[in-house]
């Protein structure tokens, strides 16, 4: 049986409201451009666990952050990325309903995936993968290779959801089925055509 394996933000959560990124940028006391410059410009090393959240935050601020700035600013981070995408995880309790195995593949920090695991609905999925558990980050093709491996399944037989397109062409390029995520209602749909199709 196929599984279904979905990316976290963007798809299950909603991007960063305007009200927590300003939060965010006040917490820090820099100039917004160069805050969102250093946010996304380490983020990915951070996903991947190469970064402390100390070692991050001193990035994101270009100097050494305080203790108590790495724990305002990291929960203030972990907040902005837990609003649900209530349309979104309805689709995948629809399915997990159904009987059909459903599990997540996120770009995330150790600290935020902590965020992530206390949400309600998280335990009802199968599985669980963190890029700052593993060491990997999408798009690099181990990183899905490794999660295959982890679910007893063959990338033929995992469909996986991301918004983002670089993601999606880095599962397809693993072996795996691929949607792009625009919302609920396309992804309800494209799922359905997808899984009724036959493994290759």
């Amino acid at each position: 049986m196929k599984w279904v394996l979905f990316d976290y933000g963007e798809v299950l959560c909603h991007a960063q409201p305007e009200a927590d990124r300003e939060r965010l940028v006040e917490a820090a006391g820099i100039d917004p451009d160069r805050f969102w410059r250093g946010y996304w410009e380490h983020r990915l090393e951070f996903d991947r666990g190469t970064l402390t959240p100390g070692a991050y935050w001193s990035e994101v601020l270009d100097r050494r952050a305080r203790d108590a700035e790495v724990e305002r600013l990291v929960a203030l981070d972990v907040a902005s990325w837990t609003h649900v995408n209530d349309a979104a995880v309805a689709v995948m309790q629809e399915l997990r309903d159904s009987g059909r195995p459903v599990a997540l593949l996120s770009n995330a920090p150790a600290c935020v995936a902590e965020g992530i695991e206390r949400l309600s609905w998280i335990p009802a999925m199968h599985a669980r993968f963190y890029s700052g558990h593993m060491g990997l980050v999408k798009p690099d093709a181990e990183i899905y290779l490794r999660v295959a491996t982890a679910l007893g399944a063959p990338p033929q037989d995992v469909v996986f959801v991301d918004d983002r397109l670089v993601n999606v062409h880095g599962a397809e390029a693993a072996g795996m089925s691929a949607v792009h995520f625009r919302d609920a209602g396309t992804l309800r749909d494209d799922l359905k055509l997808m899984l009724s199709m036959p493994s290759a």
